[in-house]
């Protein structure tokens, strides 16, 4: 009993995890507060090293979390409560999952003696988030949750990052436990390449006529070793599906990104190569246009991957690497051989033609602004190293086309295509970088499924700028129904709708544009204000893509 008394009462399991937190350098837990991790939520609170953001939606807090740690390369947590909170947040730990982000995720649970009854919300938790997570479990002792907590971290961090889920019962985080000093986790390996493999790829790329990289989202933190490694072996690089950050686009070896809608133009030098690396890319469908290239009947491929279950995984391999992609360039840069002189200036220059906004753009008559007409603007007003954070939708192929990305981690956007992602996204990464100009993209589809989340911003002081394609269309889908039915389907949302008062419903500030000087206006105020400002620019529905009109298809 003497020993219980001088126990001190704050040392529950959930001090006890707040503390293994910290010490692992993961500074913010996103949540919408449940009833069923209460001392989580006021262990955080109360630790000067973290701080606890409430959020108006589950799945705001995770795309909090996902933008902070792919901005940082360190974990954010999210947390959400049992079923119906659980659910909310499963899209954005999706998307930590696709994109390769480490998270660690707090799930609460029904109380011990009341699981499997199908208690009240309940539900299996480790089965629900075992496909869109590195490791999901269920913690069943109060004294174990420090240890699988720094398990959670250890797993996020290594190989290739990811999500992790720990479900736990509503009575364990306010049990009392032995405290124990939490220490920093050990830094997850880097494997490296090895002097053979590095010196086999070395003399490859040497021997090779036109040599291209891929770069994916693993290179993140080794930009600068890229560009040493492009450099020494003269190759083209190719930017990942909304990975443009990984090499600066103003590099006269940079030529394009491999995305939706690519012009089939800056796709030829990849086509032409007699010679593909892969660094640090999982080569999605969407990099490969749909698994078509690189092709290993034309060009012999090599791919370098942290995670040996990616390497080979969807393409035929001259050699495959697993290897830390940061680690892996910096070998490669240091090899003892050097490639002759390339010239990529005949494909670099039509990738510079396909950024370039359109002629007509400025003769443009229709009902709203050209969306290239905002992506002008953007270029003409904001700061060169902004981090702008993209929703999923139409609107999006003009940004991805029109805006460079001159400096690293300035791109924050969800290879998963998840809708709702901006704004919360730019939130977390104001919050993470608050010295930064962060700019969320999104269209009006998008804005309205988050959008709330400006009031979290209002209230923890996070000034961004949210830009609003509004055009009162899910402008994707109707792409899509127009080109293969002829027809619209339940793709029509209302508008335009007063997105400027919304926004100041939510304590946030407003404007409404419907020209480029007014939006350039809108833009540069924004920028400079001490409070979020959401910019409602009224698009031109008939704009469809870069290359297509709405009637056109229609009529097709």
């Amino acid at each position: 009993m003497a020993e219980e008394t001088e126990r001190n009462p704050d040392d529950t399991a959930a001090r006890a995890v707040t503390e293994v937190l910290a010490a692992a350098g993961i500074r913010r837990c996103y949540t919408v507060p449940g009833e069923s991790f209460l001392e989580l939520t006021d262990a955080v609170d109360r630790h000067p090293g973290m701080r606890l953001v409430s959020t108006r939606h589950e799945g705001g807090a995770g795309f909090m979390a996902e933008a902070e740690a792919k901005l940082t390369g360190v974990p954010a947590v999210a947390a959400a409560t049992r079923g119906p909170g659980a659910a909310n947040l499963a899209v954005a730990v999706h998307t930590a999952h696709q994109d390769s982000t480490p998270m660690v995720v707090f799930l609460g649970q029904a109380e011990t003696d009341r699981l499997g009854r199908e208690a009240f919300q309940e539900v299996d938790l480790t089965a629900f988030y075992a496909p869109i997570t590195k490791w999901s479990t269920t913690v069943h002792r109060a004294d174990r949750l420090a240890e699988t907590t720094a398990r959670a971290v250890r797993v996020a961090t290594a190989g290739r990052p990811g999500p992790v889920a720990v479900a736990v019962p509503g009575d364990l985080f306010g049990q009392r436990v032995g405290r124990r000093e939490a220490v920093p986790p050990a830094a997850p390996p880097r494997p490296p390449l090895g002097t053979e493999v590095r010196d086999r790829l070395a003399s490859w790329l040497v021997r090779a006529v036109r040599p291209v990289i891929i770069a994916g989202g693993g290179v993140r933190g080794a930009e600068k070793d890229l560009v040493r490694v492009a450099e020494r072996f003269g190759t083209g690089v190719y930017a990942a599906w909304r990975r443009q950050d990984v090499f600066p686009n103003d590099h006269p070896l940079h030529l394009g990104h491999l995305g939706l809608g690519s012009p089939p133009e800056t796709l030829a030098a990849l086509e032409g190569a007699d010679a593909v690396l892969v660094v640090g890319c999982r080569l999605s469908e969407t990099t490969t246009q749909g698994y078509r290239l690189p092709d290993p009947a034309r060009a012999r491929v090599a791919q370098i991957d942290i995670d040996p279950g990616q390497v080979g995984a969807v393409t035929d391999l001259w050699l495959g690497a697993v290897a830390d992609a940061g680690t892996a360039l910096r070998e490669l840069a240091g090899a003892p051989v050097r490639a002759p002189f390339r010239d990529w200036s005949a494909a670099r220059r039509l990738w510079v033609e396909s950024t370039a906004v359109p002629e007509e753009v400025a003769g443009h008559s229709g009902p709203g602004l050209h969306p290239w007409a905002v992506v002008a603007a953007m270029r003409e007003v904001l700061p060169r190293d902004t981090v702008v954070t993209n929703d999923a939708g139409n609107f999006a192929s003009f940004l991805h086309r029109g805006w460079w990305f001159r400096r690293p981690r300035t791109q924050l956007a969800p290879t998963s295509g998840a809708m709702g992602y901006a704004v919360p996204a730019a939130v977390g990464a104001k919050l993470a970088r608050p010295d930064r100009t962060v700019v969320a993209v999104a269209g009006d589809g998008g804005a309205l499924m988050t959008g709330q989340e400006l009031e979290t911003a209002v209230r923890e002081g996070a000034p961004v700028t949210v830009v609003v394609f509004q055009n009162g269309l899910y402008g994707t889908i109707a792409m899509h129904q127009a080109r293969e039915l002829g027809r619209l389907a339940g793709t029509r949302i209302s508008g335009p709708l007063d997105l400027a008062g919304y926004a100041r419903s939510l304590g946030a500030r407003g404007a409404t544009v419907h020209t480029r000087e007014e939006l350039a206006d809108a833009l540069a105020q924004a920028v400079a204000a001490d409070l979020p400002t959401l910019v409602d620019v009224r698009t031109d529905p008939e704009v469809i893509s870069p290359s297509s009109s709405l009637s056109g298809l229609l009529g097709g």
